[in-house]
């Protein structure tokens, strides 16, 4: 939600100098990045920054060729055996050892997302290793399907799904009506998929408005989840207590915070974040000060107060309020979420207002003001790189002792 999210990931590699909270930036087609040429757009073009040429030459022979140069250059990237059966067609997203590109089949002209890993890297490699261990077992309408796979020496392809819809929160901007109703719908969808990946002894771990995506732009799309890099997937008879810290900061549950082991219950805070959101369009948990962000999901405290909570049924509060629980003990499961009144009856006695105007409004001011900071933060980092690169142990640290004064607080 907005630009510049932020995900605690596991421990990086020792090789490799990197925070503890990875930054997710948008695709900017930096100078090292090698694949700057390919950038996102529609149909088969691929457009390049390409420098005007001298006045004497002819313009169009003298950028063609280079253009066809850097297309040639960027999908001898690709495994022999990818080209053969897929034509690369455009970026559409990019992580810190992940590059997702659009693909058509040359054979059926479908088309597909090929998610590219770089594997050299310790972290590569388990995240990697992570979100094929899910794929590979998950078949349901309401998750990213894994289509095939080609693996090299330092890169793995991973074909699935294309999910064109969009974002879940771009949708309902765009939407220009949503009511507790369409609410539900959407939460029903979610808690399907999360129930089923639950069964199979799948934890999620970064559930988050921006890996819940639409299948297609039409009305009747479901909806898919996506990105499975910090999932943990737990055989039958396995300890199905987890330990790493992960996750992204506004959506961590506070047992994962207090470095407790947890179980698939954080997935369900996770919801019960996404549906406070998908509600108002704001945050139960927000403060650019990271400590203060984690002092107040420890708490657990939140408020109903502002547009559009008044017009907001005391059902659909009480479903939030069995997934924003402390203990975990006491948080819902999917399937107790499932049966809930307020989706059962699909908010049927609940007000039929239109909350679009205020959840938009609020979604749209807390965006702008992300990519302000975001930007901000872009323009300094270059003075303040060495400051801003907290080591492991430093983030540890803080959480270390952020857990200590919790314990401090219960004790006392």
């Amino acid at each position: 939600m907005g630009c510049g999210t932020s995900k605690v990931l596991p421990e990086p590699p020792e090789d490799v100098q990197l925070d503890l909270v990875k930054k997710v930036e948008p695709y900017t087609g930096c100078k090292t990045d090698i694949y700057k040429h390919f950038i996102k757009g529609d149909g088969d073009a691929i457009k390049s920054a390409i420098p005007s040429p001298p006045c004497h030459t002819n313009p169009y022979v003298e950028q063609q060729e280079p253009r066809k140069n850097r297309v040639a250059k960027y999908r001898a990237k690709f495994d022999p055996r990818v080209t053969a059966k897929y034509d690369i067609k455009a970026l559409i997203g990019r992580g810190s050892f992940s590059r997702v590109v659009r693909v058509e089949h040359k054979a059926t002209r479908q088309p597909y997302a090929i998610k590219l890993i770089e594997t050299k890297y310790r972290e590569g490699r388990e995240v990697c290793e992570s979100e094929l261990c899910v794929l590979r077992r998950v078949r349901h309408t309401n998750i990213i399907q894994l289509i095939e796979v080609f693996e090299t020496q330092e890169r793995v392809y991973m074909v699935m799904e294309l999910a064109t819809g969009g974002e879940l929160f771009d949708r309902i901007i765009a939407k220009g009506s949503f009511t507790e109703r369409d609410a539900t719908r959407v939460l029903q969808m979610v808690l399907d998929g999360v129930k089923y990946l639950h069964t199979l002894g799948i934890t999620h771990r970064d559930l988050k408005p921006e890996n819940l995506l639409y299948y297609h732009p039409g009305m009747d799309s479901k909806i898919m989840i996506t990105d499975f890099g910090l999932a943990s997937a737990r055989k039958k008879g396995d300890d199905c207590l987890m330990k790493t810290t992960c996750g992204t900061p506004e959506y961590i549950a506070p047992e994962i915070l207090i470095r407790k082991p947890y179980t698939n219950s954080v997935d369900m805070w996770a919801l019960g974040v996404i549906s406070y959101i998908l509600l108002s369009g704001t945050m139960p948990f927000e403060d650019d000060n990271r400590t203060r962000l984690y002092r107040q999901i420890l708490k657990g405290k939140y408020s109903y107060s502002g547009e559009p909570w008044p017009s907001v049924s005391n059902l659909a509060k009480d479903f939030i309020d069995h997934l924003l629980t402390v203990d975990p003990g006491d948080r819902m499961t999917a399937l107790q979420a499932l049966k809930h009144p307020w989706v059962v009856s699909m908010a049927a006695s609940s007000s039929m207002k239109n909350l679009h105007r205020s959840i938009s409004q609020n979604l749209l001011k807390r965006a702008s003001s992300r990519c302000q900071s975001t930007k901000s933060a872009q323009s300094t980092r270059s003075s303040r790189s060495t400051k801003s690169n907290k080591s492991r142990r430093v983030r540890e640290r803080e959480l270390r002792e952020l857990n200590l004064r919790y314990q401090q607080q219960c004790n006392g």
